[in-house]
């Protein structure tokens, strides 16, 4: 596994917010390298594929075409080569079914989009210096929602 940066993916169908997203990680003093998927379709090839590098953290919003951020959530969890990734949920839905839908799948983490690039910044920065392996272990309901 690769030591000197911390890979993130995030798939998301919305433009802006994947500008909104690489740009806050250029800002933040953190060594990440990016890598962005348009649709859970095009995440979900990437990742089956023998030359995927897992990421350390898969930002995955809900509403995408093609294929939802559940279904990919779903069959992340449901690969052996893909269940360890720590995926945190990153949509504007705050809908407590869908909160309750993706913890029960397993995701890691849940992260209404902050509609403010200095609470976006922060955001990130919190979830790329989470242990995942300790935030895993403990993983209960009120540490699954991120609030900022």
């Amino acid at each position: 596994m690769h030591t000197d940066y911390i890979h993130i993916i995030l798939a998301d169908d919305d433009e802006d917010d994947i500008l909104f997203f690489t740009d806050a990680f250029d800002e933040l003093k953190i060594n990440t390298k990016v890598n962005t998927f348009k649709d859970g379709e095009e995440l979900m090839n990437y990742l089956n594929t023998d030359k995927a590098v897992m990421p350390n953290v898969l930002f995955l919003d809900l509403n995408m075409p093609k294929k939802t951020g559940l279904e990919c959530l779903a069959e992340i969890k449901d690969n052996d080569k893909m269940s360890g990734i720590a995926i945190a949920i990153y949509s504007t839905s705050a809908s407590e079914e869908d909160i309750e839908k993706t913890f029960v799948l397993g995701a890691n983490i849940y992260i209404k989009k902050p509609a403010d690039f200095k609470k976006l910044k922060k955001v990130l920065s919190e979830v790329v210096s989470i242990n995942w392996q300790y935030h895993t272990n403990s993983l209960n309901k009120d540490n699954f929602l991120l609030r900022v």
